[in-house]
């Protein structure tokens, strides 16, 4: 089903509105809290639902080794399996393949399972089939996503693979039983900070004709500044009445700067990595926990984010548990960072509707920039 945006404000680039899928409706710009294995790590599907998240992510690398792909669609698919009522994306699995280093060709990857050694093969077609049984509400194409930085060669062999890898991903998905009607599929476009490549991966995927689009391959280690050119050429090809979407992001000074040139979406597992960690996000900036300093501090996380799930506890106790490896912790500094982000993204979505975006990215940016 073609995901259609319906914009509500327009501020500069930036914009807001509702994203239309066959399972239902999303506010942008929109957080995707990352479901690696099924689940937030830490976190139930009634705590995300309760955090305000509208949707959430799987990944179709780990879903399709265990507990295989057969599994959840068994179960009534990716949001029946995980008791949630929202809505959810899958990756392509691309991003966690190409990490481990793969036999790539034409035809797919080779690569080896982290769990048991095993050897898989995927390609564009099994990608959208592996989605299909998942049943998230958007499946992504699979796509060729080089690091950062990376010489031009590597980066016009990705663009020309990705490019192959769409139209044969568009069509498995457009000839499996049913799978149109009831999920959309986003394409990538890649070309890393080349704006040249960007531009032609850019035209040949909307050739390909998606249900919506996503910008992949930034993020991946090129400074902000080398990020936004590529970004800007992308944004300004692609369709005003579908949704845009960046992958893997999810710093604050960041997504600010994405949704200055029109994207609606994107995710992240910073909030809640950091949070295992110790790392908090508050208004001030990001603060480490687990430093000395904290060990007798008896305020709250973030005083300017009395809301936080965390808020009743001292970062003095909160230390406690994360020094003596108390699951407690982590799953205490996750619910706050996940409510302190999708709070920002609630701020920035009424900045974009009462005209004061760029005040709201300035600040933004005095902070986390």
């Amino acid at each position: 089903m073609r995901a259609e945006f319906t914009a509500t404000a327009l501020d500069g680039g930036a914009r807001t509105g509702t994203v239309r899928l066959a399972g239902g409706t999303f506010r942008t710009p929109c957080f995707m809290p990352v479901g690696t294995r099924g689940a937030v790590r830490h976190l139930s599907s009634v705590d995300l639902a309760d955090l305000g998240a509208e949707v959430v992510l799987g990944n179709t690398y780990h879903l399709m080794l265990r507990p295989g792909a057969e599994v959840v669609r068994d179960h009534g698919g990716l949001a029946a399996f995980t008791g949630w009522d929202g809505l959810t994306l899958t990756d392509s699995g691309g991003y966690q393949i190409f990490s481990l280093q793969p036999n790539v060709d034409d035809q797919g990857a080779t690569f080896r399972s982290t769990y048991d050694g095993s050897t898989h093969v995927l390609t564009p077609e099994g990608a959208a089939k592996v989605q299909a049984d998942l049943g998230a509400d958007v499946q992504m194409v699979l796509d060729v996503c080089p690091a950062l930085p990376a010489p031009e060669k590597v980066l016009r062999a990705a663009v020309e693979r990705t490019a192959a890898w769409a139209a044969r991903g568009r069509g498995a998905f457009l000839g499996h039983p049913g799978a149109a009607d009831r999920q959309s599929q986003f394409g990538i476009v890649q070309g890393g900070t080349d704006t040249a490549l960007r531009m032609e991966s850019t035209e040949r995927t909307l050739e390909v004709d998606f249900d919506g689009y996503a910008v992949g391959g930034l993020s991946v280690g090129e400074t902000r500044d080398q990020m936004l050119g590529p970004l800007a050429v992308v944004t300004a090809l692609l369709p005003t009445d579908q949704p845009r979407y960046f992958m893997g992001l999810g710093d604050p000074a960041g997504i600010v700067e994405v949704v200055a040139a029109g994207i609606d979406m994107f995710d992240c597992v910073l909030p809640t990595r950091h949070a295992r960690h110790g790392g908090v996000l508050t208004s001030t900036g990001r603060l480490n926990l687990r430093n000395a300093r904290f060990a007798t501090d008896d305020s709250s996380l973030d005083p300017g984010f009395p809301s936080s799930p965390a808020g009743r506890w001292s970062r003095s106790y909160l230390r406690h548990l994360l020094m003596t490896d108390e699951p407690t912790g982590g799953r205490l500094l996750t619910l706050h960072n996940l409510a302190w982000l999708l709070d920002f993204v609630h701020r920035l979505r009424a900045s974009i509707e009462t005209g004061t975006f760029e005040s709201f990215r300035r600040d933004t940016l005095a902070v986390w920039g």
